[in-house]
């Protein structure tokens, strides 16, 4: 794991990184040039992946995986039936929104690591509190 990890990484903030035609895309360029520990999850990954793979090709998405594998600091943390189970909890807490499963172990991460920021456009990651890096704070 990332030592101290200072923020958490959303897909929304790794496509952004990838796509230059994203309107946060000088944002996140400039927050991967020298990040500070990060963390993520399999399942950001994973969506990540599939979002190149049905936006543009098998290459891109292949393409994506390479720079997630050199990405660095970036931890990635497991997530077991555990955090499926309080992230189901937080689907529930917040049944009013369109917020993923994604989303809600996200959330349920950046409260356990007890994180403060987090790299994503999405504003359901802010739902809890957490700063979201595109408003500056």
């Amino acid at each position: 794991m990332a030592t101290n990890p200072k923020a958490y990484v959303d897909t929304s903030a790794l496509i952004a990184l990838v796509d230059r035609s994203d309107s946060y895309h000088s944002l996140f360029r400039q927050l991967f040039s020298r990040p500070p520990a990060l963390v993520t999850t399999p399942l950001v990954i994973a969506e990540g992946h599939a979002w190149f793979l049905r936006r543009f090709d098998r290459q891109r998405a292949l393409q994506f995986l390479a720079l997630i594998e050199e990405m660095k600091p970036l931890a990635i943390l497991p997530v077991g039936p555990k955090e499926q189970f309080d992230a189901t909890l937080l689907l529930r807490k917040f049944s009013d929104q369109d917020l993923t499963l994604v989303d809600a172990v996200g959330l349920q991460i950046m409260r356990t690591q007890r994180l403060k920021s987090c790299w994503s456009t999405d504003f359901h990651l802010g739902l809890t509190g957490v700063s979201l890096v595109i408003h500056g704070t």
